[in-house]
């Protein structure tokens, strides 16, 4: 029987400068869509998927990623005075959501140093990887789907999604052999090579099921492109060592690190939100 896997790591340290000027104050993470910041969604995302514990590696500036999955009795007393018992329902279950722990990221620049910081929370432990700024919607949980793939070979699983030529420039490629329907055995992840190295039109995006394993890797792994530690090279450097599926997730990949995306992500989700979704249609019916 595999491990369970009850923990994940979200890094939100970073800057989020392509939402200048409003990231100066406010976490990228923390940016709402319709009437939740895009962590909630991965969080309540991965608590659905089995998840009990999250740890957050934050920066000096993401103060408010902490506040908003604590109590705040003030707010919490206020509500209550005022009637207003399903919002205060709302704001109570947040923090309740899980066993959040915060620590501050230390270390080079990267994406494989705040999985690295996090190491003495593990306990040897198979572990989640989400990344703060990247959302998958779509008929089951993105971490769910992965899960059921580790536990069915019991070894680090990745995400893979499907790209056209133009994604083939932005993320990293996956070549790999087809094991079954969704499930592939990975051979390399190729960093941008664009549509004619491309090996696939599978892209590697946030969303890992890892092995304690990956620690070491990180440790000996060289510092990459502009001095950075990055998280795919120390997979790279795992795949000699023991086997790496990927598993094709079923959903709607939104980067949060882009406008557009985020923007798309407001539209698609306020045109199912019930309270909104007629009038709202009705408007982009007009402005169309």
């Amino acid at each position: 029987m595999p491990q369970k896997i009850r923990k994940l790591i979200i890094p939100v340290a970073g800057f989020g400068t392509r939402f200048l000027p409003v990231t100066k104050a406010l976490p990228k993470e923390m940016l709402p869509i319709v009437d939740k910041p895009i962590l909630q969604y991965i969080v309540e995302e991965a608590v659905a998927s089995g998840i009990e514990d999250i740890i957050v590696v934050t920066s000096f500036n993401k103060r408010a990623v902490e506040d908003h999955f604590d109590y705040m009795p003030e707010l919490e007393a206020w509500l209550a005075r005022q009637g207003k018992t399903e919002a205060l329902e709302q704001v109570k279950k947040i923090a309740e959501l899980a066993n959040f722990v915060y620590i501050r990221q230390k270390g080079p620049y990267g994406n494989g140093t705040p999985i690295l910081n996090a190491k003495h929370l593990i306990n040897n432990e198979p572990f989640a990887v989400i990344f703060g700024d990247d959302l998958m919607l779509g008929p089951r949980p993105h971490l769910q789907q992965l899960i059921e793939v580790y536990e069915q070979y019991e070894q680090p699983v990745i995400t893979a999604y499907k790209v056209d030529d133009e994604g083939t420039k932005n993320y990293g490629i996956i070549e790999a052999e087809p094991i079954s329907d969704r499930v592939y055995k990975v051979k390399s992840v190729v960093e941008k090579p664009g549509p004619v190295a491309a090996p696939s039109r599978l892209a590697s995006i946030s969303g890992y099921i890892l092995t304690p394993e990956i620690f070491t890797e990180l440790e000996n792994t060289p510092l990459g492109k502009n001095g950075e530690l990055w998280l795919p090279d120390a997979i790279n450097q795992l795949l000699s060592k023991k086997p790496i599926y990927a598993c094709l997730v079923d959903g709607i990949y939104y980067d949060m690190g882009s406008k557009l995306r985020w923007l798309e992500a407001n539209v698609d989700l306020a045109l199912k939100d019930p309270e909104l979704k007629d009038e709202f249609r009705d408007y982009l019916k007009q402005i169309i």
